[in-house]
């Protein structure tokens, strides 16, 4: 059969562009909400005078969710399907986002975290259901090029959460713990009316259920996990992926600890360079550094991460994916050695220099990893949701190695070797193939 142009047709000649775009809003919504997270370890750092690790529980308490939460929103995917988990998931993430309100009123850290971890069960359903959606919404060779694209729109959710987050939550101008408290009321609870609005237009949203072909007999006598263990390149990337969301995580949790220590005269710069984009510029300008260092993480850092995402999705189209990735995961390495030396201006700059590269990994491993899987591919992409738990122990080590060495710079050397772990995945760990290890 003639192979199809378009990617997103599959060979039976439909046309899944709808469902495509529809899969692609959620990207932007849990983009947001993970972004979200860098403007709080900050600011509870601020208002509850916690140290670096303990500031790191924010990351981990929603990094662990995906953990707790990645078998059974495969399992649940396998039973009830793609649709059905989405909407389950964005009721969680709706949920987790509305307690925020009795969490500020109660003005604790636990409320916060135990908020935190819900949302990270329902974006554990979301990521589940949504990421192999897209990959399986045309034909299978073009699925990284596709799935890079979707993620392109969770990049934009990343440059508006350091961005709006930065506005609402740094700039609390009043001087009460209370009052700052409050400041996180807003956010989230937009978040959680646009996540519920979302929910309902799936409920009356009739989508096709993709469905793997399978031989029914061969997987009642081969558990699926142990299939998955004759498919190296797939466990490669579960670790690669592991450490690639460590490595983002570990990045974001301290990119705005990092400008202010590194650069303590950041806001004079970011405010000349405000004042030159006229109005727009004036509703953004900082009130302090740590609100030029969320401008500089939403528009040059998530900036960048955006660009990456369409950059990369156009460049599939040339290259092939596992070839992108190693060249990115080596450039990432170089660029962390620079940041780890603390070079002032040149290791900022280093630093929101990663996102770019650093944009294709998640979506090129995650396609690369539950390639040709058939009927395996629900059982996979649970565990490479799962793989995202990465980010839950990275930000732990590295606020350790703040607080009891003093140089934030040297725990960059953390997310360092994370990448090049994945630039080796992609020199030559997808090419292993066969036998089982």
């Amino acid at each position: 059969m003639t192979e199809p142009k378009k990617s997103l047709v599959r060979y039976n000649g439909k046309n899944y562009l709808i469902p495509f775009v529809l899969i692609t809003s959620l990207f932007l919504l849990w983009g947001f909400a993970h972004s979200l997270l860098d403007v709080l370890n900050k600011h509870f750092q601020d208002i509850l005078h916690v140290n670096y690790t303990q500031s790191a529980f924010v990351q981990f308490s929603v990094y662990i969710g995906y953990l707790a939460m990645g078998i059974p929103a495969g399992l649940i995917m396998k039973k009830f399907g793609y649709r059905k988990g989405i909407i389950f998931g964005l009721l969680l993430f709706a949920t987790g986002a509305f307690l925020f309100y009795p969490a500020a009123l109660l003005g604790t850290f636990l409320p916060f975290l135990i908020a935190l971890f819900i949302i990270a069960c329902g974006l554990a359903f979301l990521e589940t259901a949504a990421n192999p959606y897209a990959t399986v919404l045309g034909p299978p060779e073009s699925g990284a090029q596709r799935i890079n694209f979707s993620q392109s729109f969770n990049a934009v959710g990343w440059i508006l959460g350091p961005l709006i987050g930065g506005l609402l939550i740094f700039g609390a101008e009043k001087s009460d713990g209370a009052d700052k408290f409050d400041s996180l009321i807003t956010p989230y609870m937009i978040i959680g009316c646009v996540v519920l609005v979302v929910a309902i237009g799936f409920i009356f949203t009739k989508l096709p259920e993709i469905k793997e072909e399978s031989d029914q007999k061969h997987l009642e006598e081969n558990p699926p996990m142990k299939l998955l263990l004759k498919y190296p390149f797939f466990v490669m990337a579960v670790i690669a992926q592991f450490l690639y969301v460590a490595a983002q995580t570990g990045i974001n949790s301290f990119f705005i600890n990092y400008v202010t220590l590194e650069l303590p005269n950041v806001q004079e710069p970011v405010v000349n360079i405000m004042s030159h984009l006229g109005g727009f510029g004036e509703i953004f300008t900082p009130k302090n550094p740590e609100q030029a260092a969320s401008l500089v993480l939403a528009f040059g850092g998530m900036g960048m991460f955006w660009i990456g995402r369409l950059s990369g999705s156009y460049m599939m189209k040339f290259f092939k994916a596992q070839r992108i990735l190693a060249v990115y995961g080596t450039i990432c390495t170089i660029l962390m050695l620079l940041v780890t030396l603390g070079l002032g201006w040149l290791s900022v700059i280093a630093l929101f220099s990663t996102y770019f590269f650093m944009s294709i990994m998640f979506p090129t491993i995650f396609a690369l990893g539950i390639r040709n899987l058939g009927p395996l591919t629900k059982k996979a992409s649970s565990f490479l949701v799962m793989a995202v738990a990465g980010g839950a122990f990275l930000p732990l080590a590295m606020g350790a190695i703040k607080d009891t060495t003093g140089s934030m710079a040297l725990g960059f050397i953390l997310p360092l070797l994370c990448f090049s772990f994945v630039a080796f995945y992609g020199m030559v760990g997808f090419r292993i193939k066969g036998k089982a290890l």
